[in-house]
């Protein structure tokens, strides 16, 4: 993309105002999913070993616009202490004197990590004195918050008016070049995998994939949208009544394209302990919570074939030991096609993310995405604020 990137600006001596993305999951202080915070290692490493100082800042969780201690990012500050040479200092303001003070007592090569932005009203509705309040602090800034820049807050967008040079950090940067290759110019056979619950969540990035893909895979509850809007009995299946008339407008104008579940893992109940069977065709009775077996043969087989893959979403209810084969199937041949195949992978979303994660098999794709929303909206073409609100080459 024609925007500044962290090799274009002199970091040395410098203040460097970076956006990351340290939304990570919490058990109380205990961080349990550091996978955002790792992935802003290489920029922060960057302007550390360059000479300069970075200020970071974060959203954590959603504290609804004041202080909440429940969502400090304290505890990232001491966690990300542990993870690189460089010294971590706190602030417990976000901006002004506070602040100030402690980014001008820190060295440079030092990091020092802002409060949570969200702990200000302004942050969301990218009010611009609070905008100019953080551009204050810095003397150039870099946006490598992925997972945030689908929003125009004051440190994705507001920021950079008040500021002379905004650049992609690595992360940022590394995102939209895996992105653009998969959907500008990809090797073909390019399939696509879609999960999750809802249609409606999903309806522009299948548009958006259809006039690219060879092939839509289509799993979890969405798929039953699908099925019902066919005519088939899907049970007490999750569905979405008022999307049928599209969903079957979708799937009737790329019938070649999108491939639906043929069999389903059935229950009783939405229980991983409720009684579950096999069901091919109409599903008479009970839930459907992930595909069968016969399903995942094929999607194992389309996948293996593939050349360049996307996958956004589970396949069912994958949290649950007794629904997670599908999802963990379809996640080993993306593996397989990766590995064999040579293909390009893309897996995002954090439903996707969090299985890929757990079955240990992230670093066996080409890029595992930080930002679900940003992704899809990526996907479906939009100008990502946080993106177009950089500075141009």
């Amino acid at each position: 993309m024609p925007k500044l990137t962290l090799d274009d600006l002199t970091l040395a001596g410098r203040r460097v105002l970076v956006r990351v993305d340290f939304n990570v999951p919490l058990d109380g202080t205990t961080i349990t999913d550091d996978t955002r915070i790792r992935a802003a290692l290489p920029t922060i490493r960057k302007i550390t070993g360059d000479g300069g100082t970075a200020i970071l800042m974060s959203h954590l969780g959603r504290p609804k616009g004041s202080p909440d201690p429940a969502y400090s990012l304290r505890p990232v500050a001491e966690y990300l202490g542990g993870l690189i040479t460089a010294p971590v200092v706190f602030s417990d303001a976000t901006f002004g004197d506070e602040a100030e003070q402690v980014i001008t007592d820190a060295p440079s090569g030092s990091v020092v990590l802002l409060e949570n932005t969200r702990f200000h009203a302004g942050e969301t509705s990218n009010d611009a004195e609070l905008s100019k309040q953080l551009a204050a602090l810095g003397e150039v800034y870099v946006n490598d918050a992925f997972g945030a820049a689908h929003r125009a807050h004051a440190s994705t967008v507001g920021v950079t008016e008040h500021i002379g040079q905004s650049a992609m950090g690595y992360l940022l940067q590394r995102e939209v070049e895996y992105l653009g290759a998969a959907l500008d110019a990809p090797s073909r056979p390019f399939v696509a995998v879609l999960g999750g619950a809802k249609v409606s969540d999903k309806i522009g990035v299948i548009r958006a994939l259809l006039d690219k893909v060879d092939r839509l895979l289509v799993g979890g509850a969405m798929s039953y949208t699908f099925l019902k809007s066919l005519g088939h009995n899907v049970g007490d299946s999750k569905v979405e009544d008022d999307r049928l008339d599209e969903a079957f407008k979708m799937y009737d104008g790329a019938r070649s394209q999108i491939v639906l579940p043929s069999d389903h893992i059935v229950a009783d109940a939405f229980d991983n302990d409720a009684r579950l069977r096999v069901t091919s065709g109409e599903i008479e009775s009970g839930m459907a919570l992930d595909i069968g077996p016969h399903t995942r043969a094929q999607y194992r087989s389309i996948l293996r074939g593939a050349k360049t893959i996307i996958w956004n979403g589970p396949m069912g209810v994958f949290e649950m030991s007794n629904f997670a084969a599908g999802t963990l199937s379809v996640a080993e041949a993306i593996v397989e096609a990766t590995r064999d195949n040579d293909a390009l992978s893309l897996v995002g979303g954090g439903d996707s993310v969090a299985a890929i994660t757990q079955a240990g098999l992230a670093d066996a794709v080409s890029h595992v995405s930080t930002g679900g929303g940003a992704m899809l909206e990526f996907i479906e073409g939009d100008e990502l604020p946080g993106i177009a609100a950089l500075s141009d080459r």
